[in-house]
């Protein structure tokens, strides 16, 4: 397990969810593409409305489902890490939005199996 803590790089990538890389989703391929490079970690968080450089208004509606919803992919690394970013977003994300800013990580790991051990052992009450 890597260690990740104190001052690192954030990255968002905004696309749309209709994107696609070789006929996958771009945000799938994207994570994917990531963890085999060796990042930390990569969230993807699917949006309700918004609108990009096109001033186009994708949203979600009672009535209708955009088909096209705003994506934003965050990953947290060290900056040597997100050096190698940036040929990957040049590769894959032709179009969108790509912020990058420094921040803090207070903690970074596994979760902890809950209390008593690995819950696969545990005898089943009735």
């Amino acid at each position: 397990m890597r260690v990740l803590e104190g001052d690192q790089v954030l990255v968002r990538i905004f696309i749309g969810e209709a994107d696609k890389w070789h006929h996958q989703p771009l945000a799938t391929a994207l994570v994917e593409r990531l963890r085999r490079e060796g990042f930390a970690g990569a969230t993807v968080i699917r949006a309700v409305e918004g609108f990009g450089a096109r001033s186009v208004l994708h949203a979600a509606h009672i009535l209708r489902l955009s088909e096209d919803l705003p994506l934003v992919i965050e990953v947290v690394d060290t900056s040597a890490q997100m050096e190698k970013l940036e040929p990957i977003l040049d590769e894959m994300v032709p179009q969108g939005l790509v912020t990058l800013e420094e921040v803090h990580v207070l903690r970074y790991g596994p979760r902890k199996p809950p209390a008593g051990g690995d819950a696969s052992k545990r005898k089943k009450k009735r």
